[in-house]
């Protein structure tokens, strides 16, 4: 599948709200789930004395204590099984220890597999299982949600939840500064942060420290700024040259220079601890964070009682007036698993088992995400997280995450530039000028 059809894929499971369950109405039931002494793809039913490694980014909030136990559930209902299941930090899973696991042919049995140019690249070094063979209806029950992680026609990995990012928010702080409601364009966001500083409360928080929050600014500012087509071009021939890529990095500049966010942001980390971004917001200490759709979990988890607070709330990012860009456009992704090119049939089962409806339901419960398997998203608790899956039902047109669209070797290149902007150690055009440099090499 080549990067313009995985895009125009992604903006039509935005136009038919598939996550709400449109597009995925293949069906939530499964013959090949897993189910006790199935073995799923294991055509003898039989599992005897297999390990199988499963490295996943859930380190905080309730997902770890989910994953244990689908762990445990999995080995308790196959015999002769044993899972040895590993949470990492996102950013340390996806650019370093996958990455060289997979080189090494030392990989893990299972493990997270992110869309877009990773996945190209996974496929073409011939490191995954092909799924569709041993567990067909599994790959049917999320319907297209689906396609990103395919490769011409081929499926290689299976999303477990997909969603868009947008504003996590303290609805209290909000109605303390006289903000009535969430804002719609960036002018009313300038606003909020001006109302927000006058009742000394930090408008924003960002973990710059991860790096990769800081450059999803530049990702949504990029998004607001150019048209669909410039997007989709950009995706499928590199091609940067539209005057709106540089004017994304001129908007965030200015939207730095009025010091939205909070003291030491350069150095704060996103997810981990009570200082990072999420833990700000967990604990009042900030007003906003952009962020994606798991982030409900992940606050919840910081708070003293590990409870999402109730003042939590959720908006899209405002449009950019005068712009080329849609205003209802939406930045998203999901989160998925395959299985290492020679791992045991064992691996596909246990993929099968936690895209189950029991597990899918588990995971909506928990209010870490949104659910791919329809059935399971009548589970869904949190509020917010009913607020993504609207908001991306209502998305005229869903970009993959930036560098997860355009591949490690652009997409790294693209991120430095960025972060080096937000910093105040680079300009608009070093962006522009990594990422033309890095698809050259290509």
């Amino acid at each position: 599948m080549s990067r313009r059809s995985i895009q125009r894929t992604v903006a039509r499971i935005a136009a038919a709200g598939v996550v709400l369950g449109a597009l995925a109405a293949c069906g939530g039931d499964s013959s090949d789930t897993a189910a006790p002494g199935t073995g799923g793809g294991d055509e003898s039913g039989t599992a005897e004395d297999v390990t199988l490694t499963w490295w996943h980014n859930a380190t905080s909030g309730p997902m770890p204590e989910v994953w244990a136990q689908v762990a445990a559930d999995f080995e308790a209902n196959n015999p002769g099984v044993t899972v040895v299941q590993t949470g990492y930090q996102n950013e340390e899973l996806q650019r370093t220890l996958i990455p060289n696991a997979l080189a090494s042919g030392d990989s893990p049995d299972l493990f997270q597999v992110w869309p877009g140019g990773e996945i190209r690249d996974q496929v073409a070094n011939d490191y995954l299982m092909q799924l569709d063979d041993m567990i067909p209806d599994t790959i049917a029950s999320v319907g297209a949600t689906v396609n990103p992680w395919q490769v011409d026609g081929a499926t290689y990995g299976i999303p477990f939840t997909f969603g868009i990012e947008g504003f996590w928010y303290n609805t209290d702080l909000f109605a303390e500064a006289g903000i009535e409601s969430p804002p719609t364009t960036l002018t009313e966001l300038n606003e909020a942060v001006d109302k927000l500083k006058a009742i000394d409360a930090t408008p924003i928080a960002v973990g710059a420290g991860d790096k990769w929050p800081a450059a999803h600014w530049w990702y949504q500012f990029a998004l607001h700024s150019c048209s669909p087509d410039t997007l989709t071009t950009a995706a499928a021939e590199f091609d940067f040259t539209d005057p709106c890529w540089i004017e994304a990095g001129t908007e965030l500049e200015e939207f730095i220079a009025s010091e939205p966010f909070q003291e030491g942001f350069l150095g704060t980390p996103a997810q981990t601890g009570a200082g990072s971004s999420a833990g700000l917001i967990a604990n009042g200490q900030a007003a906003m964070e952009l962020m994606g759709h798991w982030n409900a979990g992940v606050i919840g988890g910081l708070t003293p009682d590990e409870q999402v607070p109730p003042f939590l709330g959720w908006f899209p990012f405002p449009a950019i007036e005068g712009s080329a860009g849609d205003p209802n456009a939406a930045l998203g992704g999901g989160d998925g698993f395959g299985c290492a090119k020679d791992a045991p049939t064992e691996c596909a089962d246990l993929l099968a088992y936690i895209m189950s409806e029991e597990v899918q339901s588990q995971f909506a419960a928990s209010g870490s995400g949104i659910p791919t398997v329809t059935a399971a998203q009548s589970s869904l608790e949190d509020p917010n997280l009913k607020a993504v899956a609207d908001g991306l039902s209502q998305a005229s047109f869903v970009q993959l995450w930036l560098d997860t669209e355009y591949g490690t070797t652009v997409g790294n290149a693209m991120n430095e530039g960025i972060v080096n902007l937000v910093a105040g150690n680079g300009t608009p055009e070093d962006i522009i000028t990594r990422m033309q440099d890095a698809a050259a090499t290509l």
